[in-house]
C-alpha cells in the first residue's frame, strides 16, 4: 500500500509546485521567467527560495530536507507549467530542470562542515573549484532496432546521479527476448553532457593548521563549463552518497558527492557593469584633465604606496596596454606591455603587485618558487577517470587578456624561466608532448618584482651583474626598474609620516578602540551579498573623499580618483584604438637611433638593458596607449 501513498504526496507536491509558478494573481514574477527561459531556448529556471518560504513555508522546509522527491515533483511542475504556456516547446526537451538561490541558513556550508547529517538534503557549498574534468556524454535514452522483427526497442538509462529511486543497469541490449540481434539508432538516441569539478575550502576559511577540505560535484547539461580551476564559486545541489562495492560486497563507509543543480560565481566581474551616468562622466572628466589626465590618474594609483611616480605611471600604461596588430600573413605584433621591478628589499614592489591583482580585471598571482615552468605555461595530465592525457592550463594560460603577477621572479630556476620566454613574446603557448599537439593563447601582460643576486644592490658592480638575467630575457620586458633604498634623512621623514598614517587609518564605519574581530568574519548565508546590490546602485564616484590619514594633510588640494571609476575609465579607455600619425612615428624612429648609436658610442658606460628592434616596438608600444585622443 506504500506505493499509492508515496504517488498522492507526490501528485500533492506537484500541484503545491505548479500553484507556486502560476503567480498571475500575485505578481507574476515566476510566469515572465517561465516565458523568458523559453524565448531563450533554455531548460534551467532559477527559483529563490525565500519567495518559495513566502509562499509556502511547510513546502519549502521539506524541499530542504528531503530534496528528491520533492525535486522530481518540482520538475514535473515545471514541465506542465512549461507545456500550459507553450505546448511545441515542453516535446522538445525531455526534461526541465530548477536551480535554486536565496538563503539556506544552517545548510549554507564549506567542504569542511559538510557532514553525513546533510544527506539527501540540498545545501550550498561554497569553495574554490581545483579541478575540472573534461566534458563527457552520458547516454540517457538508447533506441534499438530489430531487423528481423521490424521492431524498435527503447531503454533508459538512470544511475545514483539522476533522481530516480532505482538506478538502471548500464548494460546496451544487443539481443531482444527471442535472441534476435539488436541494431542501436545513435541518431534517435539521447545523450547529456556529464563533468565532475572538485570544490576546496577557502584557504581564509580553513582553521589555522589544518589543510582545505574538497568535495567532488557533478555538473550536468548546461551547468557544465560554467567553470573553471581558480573560480570561487557557491554551488547548491543535493549531497548524496554513493555506495561502493568490492568483491561483490558493499563496504561501510561510502564516497559522497554534490550533484549540481545551479553555479554561481563569486569572483569579481572581469567586465565591469556600465550603467548609462557612467560613460558621460568618463568624457566629462577627460575634457576636464585633457592636458594632466595621465598624471592624475598615476597619482591615485596605489594611494597607500608613498613615491614611486615613474612606476605608478609604468603600471598605468601596462593596464591600459597598447595596440595589438594581426598582419594578413598571420603573425601577431603584441600589444601587451611587460614591466620588471628590481630593487632592494622593503621599496614596496609585492605592495604594487597586490594593487594591481585587485584593480586588473583578470589578475593571476604567482610567485618564483612556488610555480613551475609548466604550472605558468600548460601541463599534460592523466584523467583520472578515464586515464586518458589531457592538457591543463598554467597561470598565463588562465590570465589570457590580463595580468600575470611574478613575485620573487629571480628565485626561479632557469629551465622554468626560459618557459615564459614564448609567451612574452608571441602570446601563445605550443606544447608537443605525449602526442599532444596544441597552441594555447596567453596574450598577457607580464608585471615581475625580483631582487638583485646579491640580495641588495651592489653599487661597485654594474647593474647587468646586479640584474643576473639573460639578455634574451631582459629585451622582451618594455619597462626596467632598478628600485634603490637610499638613506635620505628628508625622504625618510616623509616615508615614516605615511606609513604611520596608513597604520592609523580606520575604514569607513570603524570606530577607534574597536575590538578586533577573532577569526573569520560574520558569514553571510545567502547566495546574494546585499551590499554589493546596494553598491551596484549606488552612483559612481569620479572623486574619493579626502581622508587626511590616508592621502596625507599636504595633498587637499590634489584629488584622488575612486578604484571604481579607475577600473570603469581603463575599460573604457582600452576600447579606443589610436591611430599613429606621422609626425610620432618620425620622432619615434629619431629617438630608436640615437638610443642605438648612443649605445654604440658609450660602449665604456656600464649598460642595463640591450637595445634591439624590440624597444623599437616598445617605444610604439607606449606612444599607442589609448588616451582620450585618437590620434597620437
Amino acid at each position: 500500500m506504500a506505493a499509492p501513498v508515496d504517488d498522492v504526496e507526490l501528485r500533492e507536491a506537484q500541484r503545491d509546485y505548479l500553484d507556486f509558478l502560476d503567480d498571475e494573481e500575485d505578481q507574476g514574477i515566476y510566469q515572465s521567467k517561465v516565458r523568458t527561459m523559453i524565448s531563450d531556448n533554455q531548460y534551467r529556471l532559477i527559483v529563490n527560495f525565500n519567495d518559495l518560504r513566502r509562499k509556502n513555508e511547510k513546502r519549502a522546509g521539506r524541499l530542504l530536507n528531503n530534496a528528491f522527491e520533492e525535486m522530481l515533483a518540482f520538475q514535473r511542475a515545471l514541465k506542465d507549467m512549461v507545456a500550459s504556456v507553450d505546448a511545441t516547446y515542453s516535446k522538445q526537451h525531455e526534461e526541465f530542470y530548477v536551480g535554486f538561490e536565496g538563503s539556506f541558513g544552517s545548510k549554507h556550508v564549506t567542504p569542511r562542515t559538510l557532514t553525513s547529517q546533510f544527506l539527501g538534503s540540498i545545501v550550498c557549498v561554497e569553495g574554490i573549484v581545483t579541478k575540472c574534468s573534461l566534458v563527457r556524454p552520458k547516454i540517457v535514452r538508447s533506441v534499438h532496432y530489430c531487423p528481423a522483427t521490424k521492431k524498435t526497442i527503447e531503454r533508459r538509462y538512470t544511475d545514483m546521479t539522476s533522481l530516480e529511486a532505482f538506478p538502471s543497469s548500464a548494460v546496451y541490449p544487443t539481443k531482444d527476448e527471442e535472441n534476435n540481434p539488436l541494431e542501436t539508432e545513435y541518431g534517435l538516441s539521447t545523450y547529456k553532457d556529464h563533468q565532475t569539478i572538485a570544490i576546496q575550502e577557502m584557504p581564509e576559511k580553513a582553521p589555522a593548521g589544518q589543510l582545505p577540505r574538497s568535495v567532488d560535484a557533478i555538473l550536468d547539461d548546461d551547468l557544465v563549463d560554467s567553470v573553471k580551476p581558480g573560480d570561487r564559486v557557491q554551488v547548491i545541489g543535493t549531497f548524496r552518497c554513493l555506495p561502493g562495492k568490492k568483491g561483490g560486497y558493499t563496504s561501510g563507509t561510502f564516497r559522497t558527492i554534490l550533484i549540481a543543480c545551479h553555479v554561481k560565481q563569486m569572483n569579481k566581474e572581469a567586465q565591469p557593469t556600465f550603467l548609462a551616468s557612467d560613460v558621460p562622466k568618463i568624457k566629462r572628466f577627460s575634457k576636464s584633465h585633457s592636458k594632466d589626465i595621465f598624471d592624475q590618474l598615476a597619482r591615485s594609483l596605489a594611494p597607500s604606496i608613498h613615491g614611486h611616480e615613474y612606476i605608478k605611471k609604468a603600471i598605468l600604461c601596462m593596464l591600459l596596454g597598447g595596440v595589438e596588430k594581426v598582419l594578413e600573413n598571420g603573425s601577431r605584433l603584441r600589444g601587451d606591455i611587460n614591466v620588471l621591478l628590481i630593487g632592494d628589499p622593503s621599496v614596496a614592489k609585492s605592495q604594487l603587485l597586490r594593487y594591481v591583482l585587485c584593480t586588473a580585471p583578470r589578475a593571476i598571482p604567482t610567485t618564483g618558487r612556488g610555480s613551475s615552468g609548466v604550472g605558468l605555461t600548460a601541463a599534460v595530465t592523466t584523467d583520472q577517470e578515464t586515464g586518458e592525457r589531457c592538457l591543463e592550463a598554467g597561470a598565463m594560460v588562465l590570465a589570457d587578456r590580463g595580468v600575470v603577477c611574478i613575485d620573487e621572479f629571480d628565485k626561479m630556476s632557469d629551465i622554468d624561466r626560459t618557459a615564459i620566454h614564448e609567451v612574452m613574446e608571441q602570446g601563445h603557448v605550443t606544447i608537443t608532448k605525449a602526442g599532444i599537439q596544441a597552441q594555447l593563447n596567453a596574450r598577457c601582460s607580464v608585471l615581475a618584482a625580483a631582487n638583485p643576486v646579491y640580495g641588495r644592490y651592489d653599487q661597485y658592480k654594474t647593474p647587468m651583474e646586479n640584474i643576473g638575467l639573460q639578455d634574451s630575457l631582459l629585451s622582451r620586458f618594455d619597462l626596467l626598474f632598478i628600485v634603490l633604498d637610499q638613506m635620505d634623512p628628508e625622504q625618510d621623514r616623509e616615508i615614516s609620516d605615511h606609513v604611520l598614517r596608513m597604520h592609523r587609518y580606520r575604514a569607513a564605519g570603524e570606530q577607534d578602540g574597536d575590538v578586533m574581530p577573532l577569526g573569520s568574519s560574520v558569514e553571510r548565508l545567502a547566495t546574494e551579498d546585499p551590499s554589493l546590490a546596494e553598491e551596484e546602485e549606488q552612483e559612481l564616484q569620479v572623486y574619493e573623499k579626502h581622508d587626511d590619514l590616508l592621502h596625507g594633510p599636504k595633498r587637499r588640494k590634489e584629488k584622488t580618483v575612486s578604484v571604481e571609476f579607475m577600473r570603469k575609465y581603463i575599460n573604457f579607455a582600452k576600447m579606443l584604438k589610436p591611430v599613429l600619425t606621422e609626425e610620432a612615428a618620425a620622432f619615434i624612429a629619431k629617438s630608436y637611433s640615437e638610443l642605438r648609436s648612443q649605445e654604440q658610442v658609450n660602449s665604456e658606460v656600464a649598460r642595463t638593458c640591450p637595445i634591439t628592434a624590440r624597444t623599437l616596438e616598445t617605444l610604439i608600444r607606449l606612444a599607442t596607449r589609448p588616451r582620450e585622443s585618437p590620434d597620437v
